[in-house]
């Protein structure tokens, strides 16, 4: 599992990176849509299918903002039994590991 104890500053696409390489190697389903302009508004950043579980997170960096869309479909997703939908930071990636290799984020 990388370590993350002085991660940075990172943006939003090597927080995605990171993040689905990681799940790649966890033996994750991975799903990024790569040209947002044709999903639907506000759908998660990434999405990660395995063992019964998903994981719908939406990434942004300290200074990002959650659009209307992207909350709504979070909420909507979080609704699910069996879907981790949330939103995650690179100051959350060690959770973000521990999820992957473990397959439930960690409780605080």
């Amino acid at each position: 599992m990388p370590k993350t104890a002085s991660v940075p500053a990172m943006t939003e696409t090597e927080l995605l990176k990171n993040l689905r390489s990681e799940a790649v190697k966890c033996g994750w389903k991975v799903y990024r849509a790569q040209f947002s302009m044709y999903s639907v508004r506000g759908w998660p950043d990434l999405v990660c299918v395995k063992n019964g579980r998903v994981f719908a997170w939406e990434l942004k960096t300290p200074r990002g903002t959650i659009s209307k869309a992207q909350e709504e479909w979070i909420e909507a997703l979080k609704a699910v039994p069996g879907i981790d939908a949330r939103l995650v930071y690179p100051a959350d990636l060690d959770d973000a590991y521990t999820a992957l290799v473990t397959g439930a984020w960690p409780r605080p």
